[in-house]
């Protein structure tokens, strides 16, 4: 941290972020320590930036990330750490789901997939269904009935055409 912090503080913009690179890569656990730190220190900004870089992070370690920040109470950053890894593609959004749903982190791998229904098509979430049929689809057509518009319908519909069966 005071690293960062005399970084910050001689204006080394560059050297700054590329220990936020590095401190997304630590141990997950040390991450809920660490944005608590950044927040005294009134770098909110860099955990955001620290947050965007753990979601790029394997898919086991995205899950190890958001399972530390869920266990923490951390929720909110938990769930912008997800929305953000919602990007990726859909084999790593499925692995990295599963693996939290594994470690009995439900609350993580259901916003995961909350924030996958909301960015991408139905049919891609179809596919990602196809991973694993009845442990995904339940939670995808759960997701999609929480938001607005057509999409638990598209869903249904796109699930239907892959041949996979609703619950």
């Amino acid at each position: 941290m005071a690293r960062l912090v005399g970084l910050r503080a001689q204006g080394r913009g560059g050297e700054a972020h590329a220990l936020l690179c590095e401190a997304a890569a630590w141990p997950a656990g040390l991450l809920p320590e660490f944005a608590a730190e950044l927040g005294r220190a009134g770098l909110g900004a860099d955990w955001a930036t620290l947050l965007w870089e753990a979601a790029s992070l394997p898919p086991d370690r995205l899950a190890a990330a958001a399972a530390a920040l869920g266990e923490a109470g951390r929720d909110g950053d938990c769930d912008a750490l997800l929305r953000q890894g919602a990007a990726r593609p859909t084999a790593e959004i499925a692995e990295a789901a599963l693996l939290l749903g594994a470690a009995g982190r439900d609350r993580e791998a259901d916003a995961l997939l909350s924030a996958f229904v909301r960015l991408r098509t139905a049919e891609e979430a179809a596919a990602l269904a196809r991973r694993d049929p009845h442990w995904f689809t339940p939670r995808l057509l759960r997701a999609a009935a929480a938001l607005a518009g057509g999409k638990h319908r598209d869903l249904s519909h796109a699930l239907r055409v892959a041949g996979i069966p609703l619950p």
